[in-house]
């Protein structure tokens, strides 16, 4: 086990699958202490577990990101079992495929509810036990989609967009008390959330479903989709002390699809 985040404590959103969960691991083999934080509590107990399993240290949590309260009192309740906060990962969040004229009220703000408000209470809720000490990172998941608009994806970008603009605040009004913020922008991934939306692929790209990865991979100069430990690896880098001078950034990580 390396030891490039050895006795920090990081709480990563959205930790039961995909991304999130492939984080988790990361940092704890790096030698974090990891809370395993979703709005599922069997999926984090499962990461968690899996975890330990390999003599990492990390526990489940639950909350709804968009619960101030709840994120609040987990907080406490994670720096009460594992320590001061050092680390916090924005992960959580939702996707839809979806007309812009379809586009009910409900779902917009529920995209927006999940994605962008989320990541501001957890930087709120994050910086407040920071601040104390002078020193921590966030890190917040926003994704190609935020530095490019796309088609059928409105709600989604625009709260990918937030991220970097949140990401960007922060940085400036945090970086004289040690604490760095950027952002993490994956290209398409294979996780859980592709499986959920290939027919939406499909529909919207007039294709088969058993083309969609093909389709994707052919616009994408380096030839395959992302990986969560694609991104798993950037974050450990962002979180670590050799990422000191960082801060402000919003990362691609989408093989050179996205160069801006």
């Amino acid at each position: 086990m390396s030891t490039k985040l050895e006795q920090r404590v990081a709480v990563v959103t959205g930790g039961g699958s995909g991304i999130g969960a492939c984080i988790c691991s990361a940092f704890a083999m790096q030698g974090a202490a990891v809370a395993v934080t979703d709005v599922r509590l069997e999926a984090a107990e499962k990461v968690a577990s899996e975890i330990r399993e390999v003599q990492g240290r990390a526990t489940a949590w639950s909350f709804d990101v968009s619960d101030r309260q709840a994120v609040e009192r987990v907080a406490d309740e994670i720096e009460k079992e594992l320590g001061p906060l050092d680390i916090w990962v924005n992960n959580a969040g939702i996707s839809r495929i979806v007309p812009f004229l379809e586009c009910s009220d409900e779902l917009w703000d529920l995209i927006q509810r999940i994605n962008l408000k989320g990541t501001f209470i957890g930087s709120q809720v994050a910086i407040r036990r920071m601040l104390p000490r002078k020193r921590g990172v966030i890190l917040n998941m926003s994704s190609q989609s935020g530095k490019v608009g796309n088609s059928h994806y409105a709600a989604y970008c625009a709260s990918k967009f937030g991220i970097i603009g949140l990401t960007q605040s922060l940085a400036v009004e945090f970086a004289a008390d040690g604490i760095r913020v950027n952002s993490l922008c994956p290209g398409v991934a294979l996780t859980p959330l592709w499986d959920e939306q290939l027919e939406d692929y499909a529909r919207k790209r007039k294709l088969k479903p058993k083309d969609v990865q093909s389709h994707f991979e052919s616009k994408i100069p380096i030839g395959r989709l992302c990986s969560c430990e694609d991104v798993a690896r950037l974050a450990v880098f962002l979180a670590s002390d050799d990422a000191a001078y960082i801060t402000g950034q919003a990362v691609n990580v989408s093989g050179g699809s996205v160069m801006h």
